[in-house]
């Protein structure tokens, strides 16, 4: 007859699991909030209650409640900004940044390797020149929409958006249901980069358009979604979770099937 396994010595591996998991490392985020618009005073906090709720995430805020189209934002003119993060949040709106050398600081941390993830209107910021046609390769005024992956220039009225994952074999969207938010946004798309990988598509009525894709920028992560308008969109478990797996996803942390890295599961 096998000998069983004691309960002392199931206990030591329960024990030696669980300290293995405290010892963890939390990623560190750092979510960009502020500018036009937008409730980013209440989407702050439902954000980072929702991450941090998710896995093993610490996010750690930068805001303003300037809410023009040129936030007054202190990464600007600090390219060094993301120092010490995994990845970096931009949920900001400002769509009145127009200076190259600040958009470069910006985007500095990036093409460094940091990990970023985009939400709403951070994919109308950033923006100049004649933004509304297709932007060419390598002009100055294409460098955020690279760095996205996806080119979107407005939005049409605020009404229900059913959205359907296109590729639901990927690991941010392996196992997340279709779904129908509260009145949004539904963003335009003026350009799909090569470089950019779609996730779903939203409708409203007859129109339809890419609202979340991953981008390979220069080697770096990028997850996006034009989705959080609203309140009612960002505090949707729904949303949250598809936020909090595309993090992962971009720090390395979600396998081939999905399944979130030891250590950093909630």
């Amino acid at each position: 007859m096998k000998n069983k396994p004691s309960i002392l010595a199931l206990a030591g591996i329960a024990l030696i699991a669980t300290a293995h998991a405290e010892e963890t490392k939390p990623l560190k985020a750092l979510l960009i909030t502020g500018g036009c618009c937008h409730d980013y005073a209440t989407q702050k906090g439902i954000l980072k209650k929702g991450i941090e709720a998710r896995a093993n995430i610490i996010v750690d805020q930068i805001h303003t409640d300037n809410k023009t189209v040129k936030p007054d934002l202190p990464i600007y003119g600090v390219p060094e900004y993301a120092n010490g993060y995994d990845v970096v949040i931009h949920d900001e709106c400002a769509a009145g940044i127009t200076d190259v050398e600040i958009i470069a600081g910006v985007l500095a941390p990036h093409k460094a390797g940091t990990p970023g993830v985009n939400l709403h209107c951070a994919m109308h910021s950033y923006r100049f020149g004649d933004f509304k046609k297709p932007v060419e390769a390598g002009a100055a005024n294409a460098s955020w929409y690279e760095y996205l992956g996806l080119q979107s220039t407005g939005h049409g009225p605020q009404k229900p958006i059913d959205i359907v994952h296109t590729d639901k074999e990927h690991p941010i969207t392996k196992g997340l249901a279709d779904w129908t938010t509260e009145n949004e946004e539904l963003y335009n798309n003026v350009k799909v980069f090569d470089t950019a990988h779609v996730l779903a598509k939203g409708k409203q009525g007859d129109q339809e358009t890419v609202v979340t894709w991953t981008n390979d920028y220069k080697g770096t992560k990028v997850f996006n979604t034009t989705i959080g308008h609203n309140n009612v969109t960002v505090e949707d478990a729904r949303y949250l979770d598809l936020v909090t797996r595309g993090l992962l996803w971009a720090c390395g942390k979600l396998d081939e099937k999905g399944a979130i890295a030891e250590g950093y599961a909630k």
